[in-house]
């Protein structure tokens, strides 16, 4: 018989002495039990534990066996109470159809005829125990399955929840990887776009060198016609050709400022003053129906600029905002110090003009400092000023820094690194601003002091053409070279040269590397460096003085009494 679960039973047999000795034999088997009085009694001492439950037929008679019943029918899944009903003699099933009822309402029942021989009671007492142990472990099992149901259950969920992160992981890792590789995409379009601009840039500075030449020579024999012209109408033709050389000029001196190889003088320059004397010019640029405000940060160090073409710069910027404000509007020309938003080390001079324009969309604004890139009409601008003004600032180590969107105006920011020299900030400079605005003067050569004994070096033959005109005229004496291995060989045979001139950008030699050979054979020899580059090579600790490409006489023969105090 199997040992799972109580043995216990309870008894409801009122007639008679059938309580207590059903209770004695329970006993000697070894099964427990509880006598009830009634069938109400049995009720509620009902419970899972409850082995089976012995009935006289009388008892369930002649009591209300509704809730007793009901006990029966809500028993759970696992359970089949055993119920041993005592009859009466002959009232079994087989000879009493009526006993059928106690089937329906009891369920599990197990009849047992008065009078009955103890051993007939035990042995069904014992079949009833078998029967309900059989169900105890039929609990045990559902209990373990119910168990092992709710371990999985939590297994499932730790599942579902790990599922859950991981997924969650995987999200976060896919987004990553996304970001990664949009930041890398966008990476390598800003350097497809810099190596663009780069090639732009050392295409723009090339062309732009050669059609210096070309005006170089251009301005030279013009300069030198203009001497021998009896008529007016001759100076007038002559006055116009040089005015639009000029113009040509300065059309390549912005080229040569977007590719950054443009001639500075780069010394310390107040920007406060730079811009209060530029203000009435700004005032007649922009014309009356735009508002000029100036807010300039007080007591700044001066900036490491270029004093011309920072003038340039910032006029290129506010005729930018007057245009994109043809119904008027406000302008804002800002002054202060910061530091680079990316950490970069040191301070910086922000020129900051904003207007209440019409603002740019993104497409324009990314493509806004590319060279000849413009929005206006044809014939209003060049598309060359937002250029040159970022290849200057790039050139001075700053920035220029654009933001706008469509109706709402642009801020356009043009960094400057602060100086690092100490005293008052340097501003003796000639301003070019008038090419842009005005007709061009040329200024008259001085008169001839004495001769010089001058020996020019250039390889372009034009060049050496105009220039040695320019200087015979001046009443010098010249000796021409076309390289600077021809130049060596007369220096080292003609002790007499008063001035070396040459150019720079020399085929085998530059004009650097042969002014250090100079140096060598004859260091106190003056030298004038002629070029249209900023780029001197690495090192050059010559420290030359420099004459701008194209030049005309004037300032050829200022440079020379500079130097040897003659014309």
């Amino acid at each position: 018989m199997p040992k799972t679960g109580p043995s216990n039973a309870l008894l409801l047999t009122p007639s008679g002495r059938d309580a207590p000795l059903a209770a004695s034999l329970l006993k000697e088997t070894g099964i427990a039990s509880t006598i009830c009085a009634d069938l109400a009694g049995v009720v509620d001492k009902l419970n899972d534990d409850v082995s089976f439950v012995v009935i006289a037929e009388e008892a369930a008679r002649n009591t209300d066996g509704h809730e007793f019943a009901k006990w029966i029918e809500n028993q759970p899944s696992w359970s089949d109470l055993p119920i041993v009903l005592i009859v009466r003699h002959g009232g079994g099933p087989e000879r009493n159809p009526a006993a059928n009822r106690y089937i329906d309402v009891f369920g599990n029942v197990i009849f047992v005829e008065r009078p009955f021989h103890p051993m007939t009671f035990v042995s069904v007492a014992r079949t009833a125990l078998r029967s309900r142990r059989r169900q105890y472990d039929a609990r045990g099992r559902l209990e373990q399955l119910h168990d092992r149901e709710a371990e999985l259950r939590t297994l499932n969920e730790g599942l579902e929840s790990r599922v859950v992160e991981r997924t969650h992981e995987l999200e976060l890792a896919h987004a990553a990887v996304l970001k990664q590789v949009a930041e890398r995409e966008r990476a390598e379009k800003s350097l497809r776009q810099a190596q663009k601009m780069e090639t732009i840039g050392q295409l723009t500075g090339g062309v732009a060198h050669d059609f210096n030449n070309l005006l170089m020579a251009v301005l030279g024999n013009l300069d030198l016609l203009r001497k021998h012209a009896t008529d007016a109408r001759s100076q007038r033709l002559i006055d116009g050709a040089i005015q639009g050389a000029r113009r040509g000029a300065s059309l390549t001196q912005r080229l040569l400022a977007y590719s950054r190889q443009q001639d500075l003088d780069i010394k310390p320059v107040d920007l406060a003053s730079l811009i209060t004397g530029m203000e009435e010019l700004l005032r007649r640029s922009l014309g009356p129906s735009i508002t000029l405000r100036l807010s300039l940060q007080s007591n700044l160090a001066p900036a490491k600029a270029d004093a011309n073409q920072t003038e340039m710069a910032l006029l290129n910027l506010v005729i930018n905002s007057r245009d994109a404000m043809p119904d008027g509007g406000m302008l804002s020309v800002d002054l202060s110090e910061r530091r680079m938003p990316s950490g970069e080390p040191g301070d910086y001079l922000v020129i900051s003009v904003s207007d209440s324009g019409t603002g740019m969309d993104e497409t324009t604004l990314a493509r806004a400092i590319e060279p000849f890139y413009s929005t206006k009409e044809v014939g209003k601008g060049t598309g060359l000023g937002l250029s040159m003004v970022h290849g200057l600032a790039v050139q001075l180590k700053g920035a220029l820094r654009l933001e706008s969107k469509l109706g709402q105006g642009t801020v356009a920011e043009l960094w400057l690194p602060v100086a690092s020299e100490s005293g008052a900030a340097v501003r003796e400079h000639t301003s070019s601003l008038a090419s842009d605005i005005a007709p061009a003067t040329t200024q008259n050569a001085p008169s001839v002091q004495r001769e010089a004994r001058i020996l020019f070096v250039d390889d372009d033959a034009l060049i050496a053409m105009s220039t040695v005109d320019m200087l015979e005229d001046l009443g010098h004496a010249v000796v021409e070279a076309s390289s600077g291995a021809e130049a060596l060989k007369i220096i080292e045979d003609d002790g007499t040269i008063d001035l070396l001139i040459t150019d720079h950008a020399m085929p085998r030699m530059t004009g650097s590397e042969l002014a250090k050979a100079v140096r060598l054979l004859r260091p106190r020899l003056p030298i004038l460096l002629a070029t249209g580059y900023a780029d001197l090579p690495e090192g050059d600790d010559l420290n030359l003085p420099r004459l701008a490409k194209p030049y005309d006489q004037a300032q050829l023969a200022c440079e020379i009494q500079k130097l040897l105090g003659v014309a």
